[in-house]
C-alpha cells in the first residue's frame, strides 16, 4: 500500500490558517459531516480568529469540503511525480494515479460525508466541478496534452471511472482495499478498449471516409485556455 504523504506546507498566513482549520475539522466530520457545526468546532479547536475563519469558509461546510477535495488532488499530483513508473504501461499509470488519489484521503468517511453533501441539488454543480477537477488533475499528472475533443472525452471517461471506483471503495471491506484495485483495473481496461476502438475507426478506410465530417468538426474543439484580458492582468 502506498504511504500517504503529509499535506504540503502552506505558503502564507491565510493558507496556513485555512490548513489549520481544515486539519482541526477532520476529526469532527465523521460525526457532524461537512457542516457549520464542524466549522465552529474547528474554530474552537484551532484558535483561529472566528472572523477570519468565516471569511475563509464563507459557505461553511461546502467550502471546507471543496478545499479538502482540492488538497487530495494536490497530494495525488505530488505522490505521482515521485512514483517509480519504470516498466509501467500507460493503463497502469492511469490506475496508479487513481489509486494515489484515493489513498490521499486519511479516512473514507470524510469522502462519504462529502458525497452526501455533493448529492444535494444545491451543491450538485460543485460536486460535478470537483470531480472534473480530479480527472483533469490526473490527466495533467500523466502529461496529457490533448488539444481537441480528446481533452473532454478523456476527462469525461475518467470522471465515470473515478466516480464508480469511489463508490466501490467506500463499501469495500477487503484487506488493503484489494477488491477496489481489482475493480479499478477492470474499469481502466474498459477505457483502454474504447481508445483502441477509436484508433481502429481512424485507421479503417471505410470508417474514416464515413466519419470524415464528424472527425473534422471534433478536431476544431479545443480545451479551455486561461484568459489574460481580465482586470488586473497584463497582456503578454
Amino acid at each position: 500500500m502506498h504511504k500517504q504523504k503529509a499535506p504540503m506546507e502552506p505558503q502564507n498566513t491565510v493558507e496556513k490558517a485555512k490548513s489549520a482549520l481544515l486539519a482541526a475539522a477532520l476529526p469532527h466530520v465523521p460525526f457532524d459531516g461537512w457542516s457549520q457545526s464542524t466549522l465552529n468546532a474547528a474554530i474552537d479547536d484551532s484558535g483561529i480568529d472566528r472572523g477570519l475563519a468565516q471569511a475563509l469558509f464563507a459557505r461553511g461546510g461546502i467550502d471546507m469540503a471543496l478545499v479538502f477535495h482540492q488538497q487530495g488532488d494536490a497530494l495525488m499530483i505530488s505522490a505521482f511525480a515521485e512514483a517509480n513508473l519504470t516498466g509501467l504501461r500507460y493503463r497502469d499509470k492511469v490506475a496508479l494515479a487513481v489509486r494515489l488519489r484515493l489513498e490521499a484521503c486519511p479516512d473514507p468517511e470524510l469522502v462519504r460525508r462529502a458525497s452526501v453533501l455533493f448529492a444535494l441539488p444545491s451543491y450538485a454543480p460543485e460536486g460535478a466541478k470537483a470531480l472534473w477537477g480530479t480527472a483533469d488533475a490526473i490527466w495533467q499528472a500523466l502529461g496529457d496534452n490533448s488539444q481537441d475533443i480528446n481533452y473532454y472525452t478523456k476527462r469525461a471517461t475518467l470522471c465515470a471511472v473515478y466516480g464508480a471506483t469511489v463508490l466501490f471503495w467506500l463499501g469495500d471491506q477487503s484487506d488493503n482495499h484489494k477488491d477496489t484495485w481489482a475493480f479499478l483495473d477492470r474499469r481502466i481496461d474498459n477505457v483502454m478498449n474504447i481508445e483502441k476502438t477509436k484508433a481502429a475507426l481512424r485507421e479503417n478506410p471505410f470508417a474514416a471516409t464515413l466519419l470524415a465530417g464528424p472527425f473534422k468538426f471534433l478536431r476544431q474543439i479545443t480545451p479551455p485556455r486561461p484568459r489574460n484580458d481580465l482586470p488586473g492582468q497584463t497582456k503578454v
